[in-house]
Order: structure tokens, then C-alpha cells, then sequence
């Protein structure tokens, strides 16, 4: 190392240029690097569906869902799966590893796929194979109201999505609510018997007219003649020429047997933004892309169309992620400058100007270049990243104290600048790389953790180890040559010389001031050092015995103020859309004026709530900004208060989640063999979760009740009439959606429109099919000569999860409960709940990642502590002196928790957990500061007592400074403060800080109680195992400065 420093001075010029360049190519980076509120986590899930028209979802579990199950549980890395079947659908969602290969899993599934593939009914179609990607999910909706008709609107929206498409950092733009458009070819049921067709003769009709023919060419003597035949069907004109029947010399034409017309599909749905009728644009980026950019392209592109459009159209945008990362990425960037700022004044004031600008320097320097590393791997600025910054930034002047104090005093004896900081940073190499070793020890255990939480916090590793890999360059190499180049010698005061002489070669207890008083209460402690350790200890079990008594118990992650909020409607019955419109309504109408509610973008659907049968409609709200309004929870009670009395739905608040996690934070999944036994067992965790109490807005996912008509056939009397099954799933057809019979493609639209035909609206019910007369070999005949109609219970989906059926219970806590708490107690009652004998039930969701945190936590906890004691031994060479060093995690353990019970928080196990592996690598700083200078003044032949004391001396100023600029860098986010340079004004409680809150407490509060106990129970446990001369010390002699 010595030899790289000696280098480093001789090339002192190119060392300069290069810190330039650092710090130039990180300013670019910065600039440069994507930027985005929550970084991308990927979801390792792949999603496979198929389709099968008309079966039912117990046939559908029987005939899709188990063959898929039996072929993609086989893959290896499988972590998870679940399926679902319905009425004509299947779906298998598997979940891999999280943070493996997710091409691979990709590759797997599709080879899966086609193998069982085969195993399927012939009808169904092929599998669908994708992808789940949070990087896919929207960043800005853009919802276009207005009373406007419907074609018109849909016209503009397809337009707009058409020059979204072609932003480059757009991937792709859905449009949201828009029914799609068809040809619809009306035939009343009497037209059969009065013209005698058949339903092939009408679909036959269309089909053979609407042809592409290739009719070729002919050559002549006179050239070459391209021979046409217009056969394609072009507009509805053409559909109702078009001959159906002829009769004699009579011509029947569709436009003689039925109405033709361009029409939209039957709604499933409706949409409206604040009352008005409306289409949603929902923006999706490309991985990678800048979303602040991306969002303000989109925003350019609708601003200049928007001239183009009638006056009465309205663009209202929801959900936009650019100003919460804008206001997320502002308010940490504040909150870095106010640390960096509040850590300069503390080294101006102890160290002085010229020496604070070298220390300072560390800062910018460590910071861009691993912002440029950061930035070159690939990855994104989010808010994980920005609090690793403030983490460290009291860390990263750590090295850059230790040598430049140092070189200070080398200075005060004399010593020229070059030659005072060459042997500042050689001197102190060694303890620095030890102290940062440590350091960074405790965080390379966190780039393993697993799962979405691992993936989501990730980043806090990586960025730490960057920047204080850098800031070990930048105080070893950077900062001793910047500081040989403009260093000054330094005229000493006669007190500076008095102290200077005390504590290098007098009487420390001498010393005038701070240090004098600390080095004489130092020496009670130390003469009787087992009386000191214990009374150390007797402090440590008392903050734990409070902790006992007092403490609000653990949660799982921070809750976080959120910008948008989601109103469920529920109702477990049979509603037509029309039904379910018209409940929805009413609770939009009552959302209206209620306090801290920007905008209102209501949905009514018949599939909402991402396959849940019981949501009829999803309300979005955005919120107004956090200052400005109530919190969320009072807003959600509101809420749930007024629509209290509002008789068959149920009304349930869902507000924007911290973190990676999403759901409902309860989540209980019930199986039992059979559906009764399962039925039963839902229902007796459901009253027990009512005994136990504090649960709002449960649901389960048992399917609805409700009646379905089974049309059965006679097939033996079916055949004696000349019809068969075929014939009769027309006739259903043509009741219901229609017969899909060809496609068109008209000028004025985009793509080609199906043509369908199908009984008018009056015609189309339950009581028509019953009457229906349908053409066969025997001519007309009706219906009920050989159907029967049943009325069985009708059969909702059917969910699995790891080929069982399962029923999932979710719930929210009421505030001021705690997540943990509720489950601890549900727990215990459910042990004495009487249950079916075969039921079984397991607590998943955040339950199951808090366990999985929890134990990969303590696994990195131990692995870190491991690392360090080796690193200790390596550097100090002494088993004892390194247990000693690690000492201060323990006390510093014992200042999380007497912090947690002063401030009045639970314990976070993510923020709280990785708060106190993060403090392990810190607090150990100060001892091996400590140990490393008592280890070096009793090589020179000091007694233990004398050299204990005068390492106090000596090393208490840049102990205590490297302790003060950690927790001062951390204090903005300890008080939940944000600093406004611009504005000028203080903010506290700002949504970015309460992130890190937890995690940030967890070290501040740690490292102060640990440093005020090292600085006197270090140097006692030191003379546990030494030869202690209890009389005075002996008269000064001098002694060799550092």
C-alpha cells in the first residue's frame, strides 16, 4: 500500500486530472442515468392461458387446468403455482426463483406448453405464454372525457395511441373502456320460416362472397391483360346486396331478411372520469426508459393534438408516476445536500476551512463515481439508491477525517504538507482498510437476499459498497494528494502547543477542555474496569428489559402516505352490467365532495378486480397533495361511512402500498377436501377473525352463489328430426353474442371488423330459445321437441394453488394496528377454532415475506458478524482485542431499541433488520480506531494504563467526529425532515422520508449510544486482560509523534 501512495505523490499532477475526470464522467451519469420513484422488480411469474368455448369451469379444471398442472409442475426452479378456471377459460401463473434467469423459465413454460399441448381438448386453443413485468404496468393515464359520441372518441383515442407508440421511450399504450367494433347482420327468428333458410345457408352465403380471387392474367397478341374480381366485402352496401335465396326469378337479398349496421359489441363495461363518459390511454415505458422524460413526451405529444380536437373533449391525467418520482427524487436530493451540509459545518468547526474543503471533497467524489458505476451496470436512480447516498454520507468522510486529522497534527509539529499527509495516509491505511473492510462486510451479505424484498432493497448494497469502495481512494490516495498540493503550514497558538505536547508526550489528563475532562473520567473507568463493563452491561439488559415492556412490537414495512387510492364495489349476486353501472354510480355520486379528492375515474365491468367475481366496478382516486389534505386513513373512513347504508354492496379501501409488496397485508389460504368442508372452514376463520376484531375490508374468493340454465340435448331425438348438437349451439349463437361469420375491412377503419350475425335485441332471451324453431332435414321444428331446460347451481371460478383448490382470505388492519400484532392474535384463536377435520390453512402474503425476511436477515446478520471477527483478526491478530472491538455491536443494539421505545415505533423487520446489520459494520469503526493506537503506544513502551489514556487523548476528536457526521448525514431522515434550498422552507413528514425513518432511527440511535459507551468501556475491557499499574502515571518522557 505504501508503495501505491509513494506513486501516487510522485504523479501528483495526472492524479488531479483523473479525480477531474471522475468526477466529470459521474456529473454525466447523474445527469444521465434513468430516473424512476421505485426501482424495477422483477417479477419472476409467467402466465399461460388457453381458451375453450362453452365449458364450464369444473370441465375446465378437469380437461385443462390438471393436464397443465401435472407438465409445469415438473420444471425445475419451480417456486409456486396457481390456476384458475372459469367458464371457457383456464389459466396456470407460475412463479419462479426470484433473480433467476427469467428467459429461461420463458423457454421452459413454452416447451412445457407444446408438450401438453396435446394432452388438451382439440377445441381449446393454444396456449398463451407471457410474461409478468412490473416494468409493464402503467405510468401515466391519460383519460379523454367529453360528451363526444362514442365512435368519435374512440377515432381520437386510436390516433393518439398511434403517436404515443412512436415516442421512443414509449413501449406500448392501451386503450382502456373501448368496445370494439363490428358489422352486425340482424335477423328476426320468423324470417326462417317464411323464406324456409337454414342457419349454414345464411353463414355459407357470407362467407363464400367475401373472397380474395386470384384470377391471374392473360397473354394476348396485343399485351398482357390482369384479369380482377372484386369479391371482397368492402362496406354494408355490399352486405345487403348480397343474394341469400333465390326463388323462381325472385332474388332475396340480405337487405330483403335482415338489418345490417356498424355497431359497437354489447357492453361489459363502462368508464367515466368525474360524471363524463370516457376512454383511458394507459402509457407503459420501455425498461430502461427516463420516466420523467417519457411521461413529459407523452404529455407534449396529447398537448399539441389537443388543437385538433372538438372544444368539449376534456384530458384529465391519473396516476402519474413522473411527479411523485420528481417530488420522491427532489425531496432526497434535498435531503443528500442538507446532510452534506449539515457534516461541513462539523468539519469546519473542528477541523478548520482548508481541511474541511479536502474532507468535503471526499464527498462529491466517492458520490458521482459510484453514481457513474451505478449508471454504466445498468441501473436506475430511485429512491433506494438516493437514501444509500444519504447513508453513507457520513461514511464516506470517515477515511478522509482519520487522515487529513492526522496530517493535521503532523503539520502543527512542523511537518511540510507533503510529507505530513504522505505519512498520514501510510500510516493510517491499514486501520482504514480494515474500518471500511468491516463496513462493507456487513452489506455484501445483503446482495443475497432473495425474493421481491430482496430484489427491491438490492440496491442499498450495491450502492453503499460503490461509494465507500471510492471514498477508501479517495482518502488513501485523492485527498492526501490534493492536500500535499494546497496544504499550508499552520502557525501554532501557545494552547494548541500545551494540548499538542499533552497529548503526545505529556500528562493527558492535563489537557485543558473536552478531551482533559473525558481523559480524567476515562481513568475512573479504566481503574476499575470490571466495575465499568458491568455497569455497561446492567445499561444494555435495561434497554432491553424497556424494549420488553414498553415496545410497539414489529411490523413489516414502512407504511408510506400514498398519492392514489382504489374504492373496490362488491356484490355477490347475478347483475347484469346494467345493474352493476347503476350501484356503481350510486357510490360515485357520494364520493363527490368529499375532502382530499382530486379526481374521480370510475368502472363498472363484469370482469373487474383482476378475476375477483364479486367486483363489480373499481373507483380510482388521486389525491391532492399530502400537505394540502387529510391522510389516507381518514379519507378510507370517510369513505367507508358513506357508503355504510348503501343495501347489497360492499364498499372497501385500498390505498397505494410502500414497497414492493401488493394486496391486502392479511392473507389466509383455507383448503379442505371437498367444497362443503371448505365452505365451512372459510366461514369459521371468518368468525374467528370476527372474534378477534380490528380486521376491515375482508374478502374471500369463494365463488358466487347464483343459478345457471343447462340446455340439455337428446341426441337420439335430436337425430330423428335431422339435428344434432352442432345445430343447436347456432341457434344458442345467434341468441347470445352471434355467429362470428367473416371479417371486413372498411376504408375509414384501422383493422378488419368481424362481421356477426345474430337474432335482434328484443328476440335475444330465455324465453325466445324456448320457442325457437330451427331448420332441419324435416324443416322447421321446434326446439323443445328434443332440448330440455335445467336451472343447476351455477359454478364460479375454481382456484388452485399448487394442484389443490384453495380458498384465499384477505383483509386490511384498522389503523393503529399493527399487521404483525392481528396475525399473532388470529393465530392463536384459530388454533382453538373448531374446524372440519381435513381443513388445513397457512398465512401467506406479507405474512410469509415478513418470515422470509425475518430469517434471511438473521442469516445475514450471522454471516456479517462472522466477516468481521475474521477481518479483526487478520488486522489486529488478537482473537481477544477483536471480540472486544465487536463489543460495540452489541451496545449499539441495545441504543435501536431504548431509541424505538423514546420515539414510540415498532421495530421494522425490512428497515429495522437491515438498520442493525448496517450498524454492525459501523460502530466498529471506533474500535479498531481505538485498538490500532493503543496497540502502537504500547509497542513504543507505554504502560496499559498510560497508553489507554493517551489514546483517548488522541484519537477522541476523530472518533467522535466520524461518529457525528454519520448520524448528522442521517438526521433529515430521523426527523422525517426535508430542507427546500429553493423554496426555502423546512417540510416535515414529506412521503420520501418515511421510507427510512425506521432504517435510519435504527442507526443514528445506535451509533450514538455506542460511542458514548466505547469511548470508556473499550479502554476498560482493553485492561481486563492487561497488567494494570494502578499508581500514578509516571512522570513525562518524551516521546517519537506519530
Amino acid at each position: 500500500m505504501n508503495s501505491l501512495i509513494d506513486a501516487a505523490f510522485s504523479r501528483g499532477r495526472a492524479m488531479m486530472i483523473l479525480l477531474v475526470m471522475i468526477l466529470t464522467f459521474g456529473a454525466v451519469a447523474y445527469v444521465s442515468i434513468p430516473k424512476e420513484a421505485n426501482p424495477e422488480v422483477p417479477l419472476p411469474l409467467v402466465y399461460v392461458s388457453t381458451t375453450l368455448d362453452g365449458i364450464s369451469p369444473s370441465d375446465a379444471e378437469r380437461l385443462l387446468i390438471e393436464p397443465m398442472e401435472a407438465e409445469f409442475g415438473a420444471i425445475e426452479g419451480l417456486e409456486k403455482m396457481s390456476a384458475e378456471a372459469t367458464e371457457g377459460f383456464a389459466s396456470v401463473q407460475l412463479e419462479f426463483a426470484a433473480g433467476g434467469d427469467i428467459d429461461e423459465a420463458l423457454d421452459k413454460v413454452r416447451e412445457a406448453a407444446d408438450t401438453v399441448q396435446g394432452d388438451l381438448p382439440a377445441d381449446a386453443t393454444t396456449l398463451n405464454v407471457t410474461e409478468i413485468n412490473t416494468a409493464l404496468f402503467p405510468i401515466i393515464t391519460a383519460v379523454l372525457s367529453g360528451p363526444l359520441p362514442e365512435r368519435t372518441l374512440n377515432d381520437i383515442a386510436e390516433t393518439v395511441q398511434d403517436e404515443l407508440e412512436a415516442l421512443p421511450g414509449v413501449l406500448e399504450v392501451d386503450i382502456g373502456g373501448a368496445r370494439e367494433e363490428f358489422l352486425e347482420v340482424l335477423i328476426d327468428p320468423t324470417v326462417f320460416q317464411t323464406y324456409n333458410l337454414s342457419f349454414e345457408t345464411l353463414t355459407s352465403q357470407l362467407q363464400r362472397n367475401n373472397q380474395l380471387i386470384a384470377a391471374g392474367a392473360i397473354e394476348t397478341g396485343g399485351g398482357r391483360i390482369v384479369l380482377k374480381v372484386p369479391g371482397l366485402i368492402e362496406n354494408l352496401e355490399d352486405v345487403m346486396a348480397m343474394p341469400v335465396k333465390v326463388d323462381g326469378t325472385t332474388v332475396v337479398t340480405f337487405g330483403d331478411v335482415a338489418t345490417v349496421r356498424r355497431t359497437f359489441e354489447d357492453p361489459t363495461g363502462y368508464a367515466r372520469i368525474d360524471g363524463q363518459p370516457s376512454l383511458a390511454l394507459e402509457v407503459t415505458k420501455r425498461s430502461g426508459a427516463n420516466i420523467i422524460d417519457t411521461v413529459a413526451a407523452t404529455k407534449q405529444v396529447i398537448d399539441e393534438m389537443r388543437g385538433d380536437w372538438p372544444e368539449s373533449l376534456r384530458v384529465t391525467y391519473l396516476q402519474d408516476q413522473s411527479e411523485q418520482v420528481k417530488t420522491l427524487l427532489s425531496d432526497l436530493e434535498a435531503n443528500v445536500m442538507a446532510a452534506i451540509m449539515l457534516v461541513m459545518i462539523v468539519i469546519v468547526f473542528a477541523l478548520g476551512f482548508r481541511s474541511a474543503i479536502l474532507v468535503g471533497l471526499s464527498i462529491p467524489g466517492a458520490f458521482l463515481a459510484g453514481v457513474a458505476i451505478i449508471w454504466a451496470m445498468g441501473y436506475t436512480m430511485n429512491i433506494v439508491v438516493l437514501f444509500a447516498l444519504i447513508l453513507v454520507v457520513g461514511m464516506l468522510v470517515d477515511g478522509a477525517i482519520v487522515t487529513v486529522e492526522l496530517a493535521d497534527r503532523r503539520l502543527q509539529e512542523g511537518d511540510s504538507p507533503k510529507t505530513a499527509y504522505a505519512h498520514a495516509a501510510k500510516r493510517m491505511a491499514w486501520p482504514i482498510i480494515a474500518s471500511t473492510a468491516t463496513t462493507l462486510s456487513v452489506f455484501f451479505p445483503l446482495l443475497f437476499w432473495t425474493g421481491l424484498i430482496g430484489q427491491f432493497m438490492k440496491y442499498l448494497p450495491i450502492t453503499v459498497i460503490l461509494t465507500l469502495g471510492a471514498s477508501l481512494f479517495m482518502a488513501l490516495i485523492f485527498i492526501p494528494v490534493l492536500g500535499g498540493v494546497i496544504g499550508r503550514n499552520q502557525p501554532q497558538t501557545a494552547r494548541a502547543k500545551a494540548a499538542l505536547h499533552a497529548a503526545e508526550r505529556g500528562d493527558p489528563r492535563r489537557i485543558p477542555g473536552v478531551t482533559g475532562a473525558y481523559v480524567r473520567l476515562l481513568e475512573r473507568a479504566i481503574l476499575r474496569p470490571w466495575t465499568t463493563v458491568v455497569l455497561a452491561l446492567a445499561l444494555l439488559l435495561g434497554g432491553f428489559a424497556l424494549y420488553g415492556q414498553f415496545g410497539r412490537g414489529i411490523s413489516f414495512f414502512p407504511s408510506v402516505e400514498p398519492e392514489f387510492m382504489q374504492v373496490q364495489v362488491r356484490a355477490r349476486d347475478n347483475l347484469s352490467i346494467y345493474e352493476r353501472d347503476d350501484l356503481v354510480r350510486k357510490v360515485e355520486d357520494r364520493l363527490v365532495g368529499t375532502g382530499g379528492i382530486e379526481s374521480i375515474y370510475a368502472r363498472s365491468t363484469m370482469s373487474a378486480g383482476g378475476g375477483e367475481e364479486d367486483v363489480i366496478g373499481t373507483i380510482q382516486l388521486d389525491l391532492v397533495d399530502w400537505q394540502e389534505r387529510r391522510t389516507a386513513d381518514e379519507i378510507g373512513a370517510e369513505i367507508r361511512t358513506k357508503m355504510a347504508d348503501i343495501a347489497g354492496i360492499d364498499v372497501q379501501v385500498e390505498t397505494e402500498s410502500g414497497g414492493p409488496s401488493s394486496g391486502k397485508p392479511v392473507n389466509l389460504r383455507v383448503s379442505a377436501d371437498g367444497f362443503d368442508a371448505q365452505s365451512a372452514s372459510v366461514d369459521a376463520v371468518l368468525a374467528a377473525m370476527e372474534r378477534v376484531g380490528g380486521f376491515t375490508d375482508v374478502t374471500d374468493t369463494r365463488p358466487l352463489p347464483g343459478v345457471e340454465v343447462a340446455i340439455n340435448v337428446d341426441r337420439a331425438e335430436a337425430a330423428r328430426f335431422g339435428a344434432d348438437v352442432s345445430l343447436l349451439g347456432q341457434a344458442v349463437q345467434l341468441l347470445t353474442q352471434g355467429i362470428t361469420v367473416t371479417d371486413y375491412r372498411p376504408p375509414d377503419a384501422d383493422g378488419e371488423l368481424d362481421v356477426r350475425v345474430r337474432f335482434p335485441n328484443d328476440s335475444r332471451s330465455l324465453s325466445e330459445l324456448t320457442n325457437l324453431r330451427v331448420p332441419t332435414s324435416a324443416g322447421l321444428v321446434p326446439i323443445s321437441n328434443f332440448v330440455t331446460f335445467e336451472p343447476v347451481e351455477r359454478v364460479g371460478v375454481i382456484r388452485r394453488i399448487d394442484e389443490q383448490r384453495v380458498t384465499t382470505i384477505e383483509a386490511n388492519v384498522a389503523p393503529g394496528l399493527l399487521v404483525n400484532d392481528q396475525v399473532t392474535a388470529l393465530r392463536a384463536e384459530l388454533e382453538r377454532a373448531d374446524l372440519p377435520e381435513s381443513a388445513s390453512y397457512e398465512f401467506a402474503g406479507e405474512a410469509e415475506d415478513q418470515q422470509e425476511s425475518m430469517t434471511f436477515l438473521a442469516i445475514a446478520f450471522v454471516s456479517a458478524i462472522v466477516l468481521m471477527f475474521l477481518i479483526l483478526v487478520v488486522q489486529f491478530n488478537s482473537i481477544f482485542q477483536s471480540f472486544v472491538v465487536m463489543s460495540a455491536i452489541v451496545f449499539s443494539i441495545g441504543g435501536v431499541l431504548l431509541g424505538l421505545v423514546i420515539t414510540g415505533r415498532p421495530f421494522g423487520i425490512v428497515m429495522g433488520g437491515v438498520g442493525v446489520i448496517a450498524l454492525a459494520g459501523i460502530v466498529v469503526n471506533n474500535n479498531i480506531v481505538l485498538i490500532d493506537a493503543y496497540n502502537d503506544l504500547r509497542k513504543e513502551g507505554l504502560s496499559p494504563l498510560e497508553a489507554a489514556l493517551r489514546t483517548g487523548a488522541q484519537r477522541l476528536r476523530p472518533v467522535v467526529l466520524t461518529s457525528i457526521t454519520t448520524a448528522l448525514g442521517l438526521m433529515p431522515m430521523v426527523l422525517g425532515m426535508n430542507i427546500n434550498f429553493i423554496g426555502r422552507e423546512i417540510v416535515f413528514g414529506a412521503p420520501s422520508t418515511q421510507y427510512w425513518t425506521e432504517l435510519s432511527s435504527a442507526i443514528a440511535g445506535g451509533l450514538v449510544i455506542a460511542t458514548v459507551l466505547t469511548l470508556v468501556v473499550t479502554p476498560a475491557m482493553l485492561m481486563l486482560r492487561e497488567k494494570r499499574d494502578r499508581r500514578s502515571l509516571p512522570s513525562p518522557r518524551p516521546q517519537p509523534a506519530e
